[in-house]
């Protein structure tokens, strides 16, 4: 459906507006939280706010509450969206304005990394304490495993893989498995247990999720297990994940319902507080993948969190129509 004349003349009210245009440049890049957007336009929360608010009721950006932060989003599809997407192409990005967002963002991206980098440095060696608290592994485990199903599997591929626990796990039903994670400290401890656990067939590699380097649907089983909450674009990373799942084949995330545990992010750098079912549920039909399955997995304490379990396929009719 098509803008009528007033509506194409709202969207661009909306964004025609200095502060609104950086704004909706920022938000192409990455969802970001309003103290965020904040530090890069250097105005004030109720200033900005009121931007946000605006671009809102335009139907230009999601505005998605995450504890006792709110985080916004360009609004995904849409006439609107595709307008303004259109205007971004169309702006200079050598503009110095633009330009000085960029470099600020950066910063804040900068700062981010190195307080993960740190975090996840400090407590390497004992990450699978620090999970423990919050989730029963044994529960957890069986639950993946019957996620996966029986295999074998050709190839399986964990993103994030921390300590290598899903590699233990799965990777003696797969004939190639494939660990990676940014913190060198896990990929240490992970490979130390991957060489007490005989698994022959198992590499470990520095790499990203937001660009695996992995070919399209290169794996049949892909898990990114306890990695979405700690991402500024969880979004984009589940769409890399879902790239590299072949015909026929899976992929499992396991994360955490949405909770209000602010400690979580104080001191344990988590940027997201759980992800609701349908944001999941989007997300993986975006990216191509069907047949979205979903466990719950109570906390076994009051104190704890319930973990989710999310698993999606891909069709084989990509593999017919080429055969």
């Amino acid at each position: 459906m098509k803008l009528s004349a007033s509506q194409a003349v709202e969207v661009l009210r909306a964004a025609g507006e200095p502060s609104r245009l950086r704004i909706l440049a920022l938000l192409a890049r990455e969802e970001l939280a309003v103290l965020e957007l904040c530090r890069v336009l250097d105005q004030s929360q109720p200033r900005v706010s009121r931007h946000l608010k605006l671009l809102a009721e335009a139907g230009l950006v999601e505005r998605f509450p995450d504890g006792a932060w709110v985080f916004y989003r360009l609004t995904a599809g849409g006439q609107g969206g595709d307008l303004i997407a259109e205007v971004l192409a169309r702006t200079d990005p050598a503009d110095p304005i633009l330009v000085r967002d960029a470099e600020r963002l950066s910063a804040v991206w900068a700062e981010r990394a190195a307080d993960a980098g740190e975090y996840f440095a400090r407590n390497a060696a004992r990450w699978d304490e620090i999970r423990s608290l919050y989730v029963s592994d044994a529960d957890v485990e069986a639950a993946i495993l019957a996620a996966a199903g029986p295999g074998p599997f050709k190839r399986m591929v964990d993103l994030g893989s921390g300590t290598g626990r899903m590699l233990t796990l799965l990777a003696p039903h797969a004939q190639a498995a494939l660990g990676l994670d940014l913190s060198q400290q896990m990929l240490n401890i992970a490979r130390n247990r991957v060489t007490e656990a005989g698994l022959q067939r198992c590499e470990l590699r520095h790499g990203d999720i937001f660009g695996t380097r992995l070919p399209d649907e290169s794996a049949d089983l892909v898990v990114v297990h306890q990695v979405l909450h700690y991402l500024a674009d969880p979004a984009a990373a589940v769409k890399e994940a879902a790239r590299i799942v072949a015909g026929g084949g899976r992929l499992i995330i396991a994360d955490f319902a949405p909770h209000r545990l602010e400690f979580l992010r104080e001191q344990h750098q988590h940027r997201r507080l759980g992800f609701a079912e349908p944001e999941m549920a989007r997300w993986l039909a975006e990216a191509g993948l069907s047949k979205v399955r979903v466990t719950a997995l109570p906390p076994a304490r009051k104190e704890g969190l319930t973990v989710k379990i999310w698993t999606a396929e891909r069709g084989q009719e990509r593999q017919r129509s080429a055969a």
